[in-house]
């Protein structure tokens, strides 16, 4: 009998803590605060899009062309927060980052389904649009997101989309049946943070992947694909496929990280930056 009361005490205390920690998030408070110090102009937003909060930032001056950020499962804008602070970066861009929907401060917690978020995020997108022209950059699961907005919805001035390790790949996808248990049984309060909305969303995404050949043939602007050839979260097989589906694209270039896994934003943060540097954005 006591060993069931500390089992029960134990997992009642996980469920209120598993929901107060890892949720990848910055508050706005705190990143301004961080963004003070380095004298860099930081500004936080809250917008109503279909009666959707969308929580976003942006760094830099806004006569620039614009750099927008989307960020992989789990994630927060603050993923690319060192990309926001990059005195070089700046110099040249607009930078934006948004929570997508679920994650950060755009309604934590709850996940949409691709077709959703690209829907939320292009109308977004267009409202932030100041005329210059737009690339987008969008890592892991922030790659399909990128390419489905540049395939399906109009976004003012996209010469560029950048995917970092993105999966576009159906048949890399595995079936991952245990999701659905994990997020349609009791056990999904046992979740921790972001990597609950985080499951509900890569269980859409068996399914929203299918897509993906059919979004990649439809975009037309450039875009880079940059990929660690040991990333074991979206295989390398990934980027190749990629590439050979980008059929219309007006100029498609492939860079792979010798020895790279996953992380490459933060791993290949200088080689990433000085290609962003490079875009031709006209």
């Amino acid at each position: 009998m006591k060993f069931f009361l500390v089992l029960l005490i134990i997992t009642c205390c996980w469920t209120i803590f598993a929901q107060s920690c890892m949720r990848f998030r910055t508050s706005d408070s705190l990143a301004a605060a961080s963004f003070s110090e380095k004298q860099i102009p930081f500004r936080a937003f809250y917008d109503t899009i279909d009666k959707h909060v969308l929580h976003y930032v942006i760094s830099g001056n806004d006569s620039l062309p614009t750099i927008i950020f989307i960020h992989g499962s789990p994630g927060s804008w603050n993923a690319f927060e060192d990309y926001l602070k990059d005195s070089t970066l700046l110099q040249h861009y607009r930078l934006i980052s948004i929570d997508r929907p679920g994650f950060g401060y755009s309604e934590f917690g709850k996940a949409l389904n691709l077709q959703q978020q690209c829907s939320l995020l292009a109308k977004l997108i267009t409202r932030t649009a100041n005329g210059k022209p737009a690339c987008l950059v969008g890592h892991s699961l922030g790659g399909p997101v990128v390419v489905k907005l540049a395939a399906e919805h109009t976004i003012p001035g996209l010469t560029n989309l950048v995917i970092l390790a993105g999966s576009v790949d159906p048949a890399e996808e595995s079936p991952e049946s245990w999701r659905a248990t994990l997020d349609r049984t009791p056990l999904r309060y046992l979740v921790p943070g972001a990597m609950r909305p985080s499951n509900a969303e890569l269980l859409f995404f068996k399914q929203d992947v299918q897509s993906m050949p059919a979004d990649l043939q439809k975009v037309t602007c450039r875009v880079l694909i940059m990929q660690g050839d040991k990333d074991s979260f979206v295989p390398p097989g990934n980027a190749i496929y990629a590439q050979e589906h980008l059929t219309h694209a007006k100029e498609v270039k492939l860079v792979w990280f010798k020895n790279e896994k996953h992380f490459i934003p933060w791993t290949k943060f200088n080689d990433i930056r000085d290609a962003l540097l490079h875009l031709e954005m006209n």
